[in-house]
């Protein structure tokens, strides 16, 4: 008898990624919403500048930015962390970069699990932003030994995932029967559940330590809290966001609007109060609510090089030296114009970028370079010579100020609160049960291989004379 083929990590990933979309858009309808504002959005961008859709067909793939999702849930123990590394490694994604939240407020650290490889990404660049919940920077003895109580009692896979997850690593993957389940059996570790498993009591002690906190704990499993689609304009998205009924948070995060987009931008539409049921002293449900869960957009631009990054970090932190925005959005309009200012200092052409050395790219071979021969060139005349184009590599990960941001947002208005910044990747990773990816290396290394490719290609052509 022969075994049936294994089911490629990028289909089960795919097929992952719309059924969670599919369940998200049943239980939050304004997504879907959203996700008709957003098309329309990248349709009309795309028509009113053929050479972006140009350039898009060569490097970024159109089907791929209509299909791109990330995700993000918020774990509560390190044993729910590692089974989560597992589940996703079916899935052929990684934990890149680490996060340390607790410097914005927010008492969590996270990696980002996402597909590595450039025809993975291509394929589908599902990702989901990952977080740990922090008890140890919370202040209170007492609740923090009730919280680790009710996160250790919870199960939040199924058997059945579990012994999948189990049968991949042994098997070195699944069937298609397997994946199938597989799929469903992991999208009930996503699934909202509107009854706590505490009590009214204990959900507002957690409430009043932080708001995330009591996210985390109070319920049977981490439920995909957003889904975010990729707009082309995420300007455009924000101000026609109320014309379709939803309220836009105040100000977008990241950097201002550019010509040439850096790292990552994004908004989101005000998280919903949902109808939950607590635990009563006599067993019966109490009724309540929960706010939580909410829809973001993200505009992707070019990856930074650590000096690129470093310029980003510092124009962001100088900006919010002069306005830092507020909750309410009251400040949003001087938020952005001191933005736009003070990122007046960040280059905003291709080249310039480039040969500043502040962000990655990724060089091919144009046809006259194709048919090149005999001389010896390097990168920049091959470039000024028509040989080399290049293009920006997409910034694939997240920026820890930005979801903080979008975090507090969404938390309500009064959930800023102060926890000392105590990164500590050694311990996440302890946790994680491996080592994150470096996101720089990662992308450095992208850059050099084509690169290579390119001048070897017209180096060789040239030697052959």
């Amino acid at each position: 008898m022969t075994t049936p083929p294994y089911v490629s990590a990028d289909k089960i990933r795919s097929d992952f990624s719309a059924a969670m979309s599919a369940m998200y858009r049943d239980e939050v309808p304004a997504y879907g919403t959203l996700m008709a504002l957003v098309a329309t959005v990248n349709g009309e961008t795309l028509a009113a500048d053929p050479h972006l859709e140009e350039r898009l067909e060569a490097t970024d793939s159109l089907d791929r930015i209509s299909e791109e999702r990330h995700g993000a849930i918020r774990l509560g123990t390190p044993e729910e962390l590692a089974m989560m590394r597992r589940v996703f490694a079916v899935m052929g994604m990684h934990p890149v970069g680490y996060y340390d939240l607790s410097t914005a407020g927010v008492p969590v650290h996270s990696t980002a699990f996402r597909p590595v490889g450039a025809e993975s990404l291509s394929r589908n660049p599902f990702r989901v932003f990952t977080s740990l919940l922090r008890l140890d920077l919370v202040a209170d003895p007492a609740l923090r030994a009730e919280a680790a109580a009710v996160l250790a009692a919870r199960k939040i896979f199924t058997d059945e995932a579990v012994a999948l997850v189990e049968k991949a690593e042994r098997d070195g993957g699944l069937n298609a029967a397997d994946a199938a389940c597989f799929v469903a059996q992991v999208l009930e570790t996503f699934r909202w559940h509107d009854r706590a498993i505490v009590s009214a009591d204990m959900y507002k002690r957690l409430h009043d330590a932080h708001r995330l906190i009591a996210d985390v704990v109070s319920f049977k499993g981490p439920h995909i809290n957003h889904l975010t689609p990729r707009t082309l304009d995420i300007d455009k998205v924000q101000a026609l966001m109320p014309e379709e009924g939803i309220a836009p948070k105040a100000i977008v995060e990241g950097p201002p609007t550019r010509h040439c987009p850096i790292l990552l931008r994004q908004t989101s539409f005000k998280a919903l109060e949902e109808a939950v049921s607590f635990i009563g002293t006599d067993g019966s449900w109490q009724e309540g609510s929960h706010t939580a869960r909410f829809g973001e957009i993200e505009q992707r631009g070019v990856a930074l090089t650590p000096k690129g990054r470093a310029l980003y970090d510092r124009l962001l932190n100088d900006t919010r030296a002069i306005v830092r925005p507020a909750a309410d959005g009251s400040n949003a309009a001087d938020y952005e114009a001191a933005l736009a200012d003070v990122f007046k200092a960040f280059p905003d052409d291709w080249d310039g970028i480039r040969k500043a050395g502040l962000g990655y790219f990724s060089y091919s071979l144009t046809e006259k370079g194709k048919a090149v021969s005999g001389r010896k060139v390097d990168l920049e005349t091959a470039i000024s010579d028509g040989l080399v184009q290049f293009d920006p590599i997409v910034y694939e990960d997240f920026l820890p100020v930005s979801a903080a941001g979008i975090f507090q947002s969404n938390l309500g208005d009064d959930a800023t609160q102060d926890f000392v910044a105590s990164p500590n990747q050694v311990m996440f990773e302890r946790d994680l049960g491996a080592a994150v990816l470096d996101e720089f290396a990662h992308y450095a290394g992208i850059e050099r291989a084509s690169l290579e490719m390119c001048l070897g290609i017209v180096n060789m052509a040239a030697a052959a004379e």
